[in-house]
């Protein structure tokens, strides 16, 4: 995924665990996060729940390979996501960049 994002020229900035992440600067409304729902430790859900009380919250990508069910069970109550299914495509990654970009 950071080679994908750095080959449609983002700035890339990559974390092995939510963890990690959360103990980092936080984003800005100029930036997009994908996030995938399925990471040891600290679920995806949470983090994007962590994003969304941000003051100017980013733009959120959620990425999953689980089934449509599991993935709106997983979302319930975040409101409406942009919601990328693996397998991932280039062009679906570029347009979530040009969406966020909006």
């Amino acid at each position: 995924m950071s080679l994908l994002l750095g080959e449609l020229g983002s700035d890339v900035i990559s974390h092995c665990d939510a963890e990690s992440f959360l103990t980092a600067a936080p984003p800005g409304a100029e930036d997009i996060v994908f996030i995938d729902l399925l990471l040891p430790g600290i679920s995806g859900a949470a983090v994007v729940r962590w994003l969304q009380a941000l003051k100017h919250p980013p733009h959120i990508v959620v990425m999953s390979g689980q089934s449509k069910r599991r993935i709106e069970m997983e979302l319930n109550g975040l409101g409406r996501l942009q919601v990328l299914r693996k397998p991932l495509t280039r062009d679906a990654v570029a347009a979530q960049i040009a969406l966020g970009a909006c």
